[in-house]
C-alpha cells in the first residue's frame, strides 16, 4: 500500500492539469460511448417491436413533410367521413397516444391515453402479467369500457375496479373497467424512428370500435391518421386513400411500407452514428496518447525519487499491478459518475411527471441503460490495458528504471 501511495502522490498525480484532462477526456469518451451504444441497443429494440407491421401488403402512413398542414380548416364531420370511408374499403390498424388527464395515482403522474382498434390490438400481442385482453364489441352507452392500465397504476386502480373520468377525446364522463395490467415498461416504438419509444407505465389503454370513433372529436381523428396502417393492402389502394383524404381534409399523406421506413432512417442514422463513433475513436487516441506521455513524463520528473523509494524485489510484474489499479481507479470513477448522471436523468422524468418517459428499474436503469453501461465497461478494458501496457513498455526504456535495478 505505500509504494501504491507513493505511485499516486508522487508520480500519477504530479501533475493535477494533465491528470484532470485525462479525467475529462475519459468521461467524455465514456458518454459518447454510452450514447452510442444505448441508441444502437434501441434501435434493435425498436425493430423487434415493429417488425410485425413489416409484412408484404402492410403500408403505413405519416403526414407529407414538404406539405404545410392546415389543421385549422378540418372539421370533424369531414374526418368522420374519411373514416366512414376507411372503414366501409379498407382493413386498418390504428392507435393514437399522448392524450394526457388528470387521474389521482400514487405518484402524482399526469396521465396519458391511448386508443387502439382491434386490427392494432391483435398485431401488438402485448403481454399482461394480471388480467384478462381487452374486447371491442362494448356498447358506449351502456357498457363500461374496457381498458388495460400501466404498471404504475395498478396499485390504484387493480384489475376489476373502475375509473370515472372524462374522456379526453369524447369529452364525456366515462366509466372504465379495469381488465388488465400491462407488464412494467410496455413501450411503442416509433415506426420512423425505432430508436424512439413512449413508455405505458402511466397510461390508460382504451379500446377504440366505431362507434367510438363516432363519438370522437377531430383531434384523436387526425393523429389516428399520423400512424395508421394499411393491411392486405397495395400500393394502388394506398394512392387512392391518399388522393381521397386531400380531397376531403386537404392533408398529404405518404403511405411507406414499415421496410422502406427502415430504409430511410438507417439512412441519417447510419451517418449520426459514424460520426459519434469517429469522435469517440478520436478522443480514445489522444486520451491513450495523454495518459501514457503524463505517466511517463511524471516518472521521468521523479526519477530520482522513483528509484530512492523501490523497494527491494519490485518487479516488472508488481509495477504493473500499481497501474492497473491506479487506471482502474480512474475508469471507476468516470463509469461512477455516469452513472449518477444517467440515474438522475431517468430519475428526472419522474420529477417532471413525465408519463411517457417514466421508467422502471434496478438503481432507475432499464435494460439497455445496463447494457450500454457493459460496453462502456468494455471500452474501458480494452483501454486500460492499451495504456498501462504501452506505458510499460516505455519505462523500460527510460536508462535509470526498475529493469536496471534488477
Amino acid at each position: 500500500m505505500k509504494i501504491l501511495h507513493f505511485f499516486i502522490t508522487k508520480i500519477f498525480l504530479k501533475r493535477w492539469i494533465l491528470v484532470l484532462s485525462t479525467v475529462a477526456l475519459l468521461f467524455l469518451a465514456n458518454s459518447l460511448s454510452f450514447i452510442a451504444a444505448r441508441s444502437i441497443i434501441s434501435t434493435f429494440q425498436g425493430y423487434q417491436d415493429i417488425d410485425v407491421f413489416n409484412q408484404e401488403g402492410n403500408f403505413i402512413a405519416n403526414l407529407d413533410p414538404d406539405q404545410e398542414a392546415k389543421f385549422d380548416g378540418i372539421d370533424v364531420e369531414a374526418t368522420q367521413k374519411l373514416y366512414d370511408y376507411l372503414n366501409d374499403n379498407y382493413t386498418y390498424a390504428f392507435q393514437a397516444d399522448g392524450f394526457a388527464t388528470s387521474l389521482p395515482n400514487e405518484q402524482n403522474m399526469e396521465v396519458s391515453v391511448s386508443y387502439i382498434n382491434e386490427k392494432a390490438y391483435q398485431i401488438n400481442q402485448l403481454n399482461l402479467p394480471q388480467g384478462n385482453h381487452l374486447k371491442f364489441d362494448y356498447q358506449l352507452d351502456t357498457d363500461q369500457i374496457p381498458v388495460l392500465i400501466g404498471a404504475g397504476l395498478a396499485s390504484t386502480y387493480p384489475v376489476g375496479s373502475t375509473i370515472k373520468m372524462t374522456d379526453p377525446v369524447t369529452q364525456q364522463a366515462v366509466n372504465l373497467n379495469v381488465q388488465g395490467v400491462l407488464e412494467k415498461n410496455t413501450h411503442r416504438s416509433n415506426f420512423y424512428a425505432p430508436n424512439s419509444k413512449n413508455y405505458f407505465n402511466f397510461a390508460i389503454l382504451v379500446p377504440v370500435n366505431e362507434q367510438f370513433i363516432q363519438r370522437a372529436n377531430i383531434d384523436l381523428h387526425v393523429n389516428g391518421l399520423m400512424d395508421l396502417v394499411l393491411l392486405d393492402s397495395t400500393k394502388e389502394e394506398a394512392a387512392e386513400l391518399n388522393e381521397y383524404v386531400q380531397e376531403n381534409i386537404g392533408l398529404k399523406l405518404n403511405f411507406f411500407s414499415q421496410q422502406e421506413n427502415f430504409d430511410y432512417f438507417e439512412t441519417y442514422y447510419a451517418n449520426s452514428i459514424k460520426i459519434i463513433c469517429a469522435i469517440t475513436f478520436v478522443l480514445l487516441v489522444i486520451l491513450v496518447s495523454l495518459a501514457t506521455w503524463t505517466s511517463l513524463t511524471s516518472v521521468r520528473l521523479m526519477i530520482k525519487d522513483f528509484t530512492l523509494n523501490l523497494l527491494v524485489g519490485l518487479s516488472y510484474s508488481k509495477l504493473r499491478t500499481i497501474f492497473y489499479s491506479y487506471f482502474g481507479m480512474l475508469f471507476t470513477l468516470n463509469l461512477a459518475m455516469l452513472f449518477v448522471i444517467i440515474a438522475f436523468n431517468r430519475y428526472g422524468y419522474w420529477i417532471r411527471k413525465d408519463a411517457i418517459f417514466a421508467t422502471y428499474g434496478l438503481f432507475g436503469l432499464i435494460s439497455m441503460d445496463w447494457f450500454a453501461l457493459l460496453v462502456v465497461l468494455l471500452i474501458n478494458l480494452m483501454i486500460g490495458l492499451t495504456i498501462v501496457e504501452l506505458t510499460l513498455r516505455k519505462i523500460k526504456k527510460i536508462p535509470i528504471s526498475v529493469g536496471v535495478l534488477e
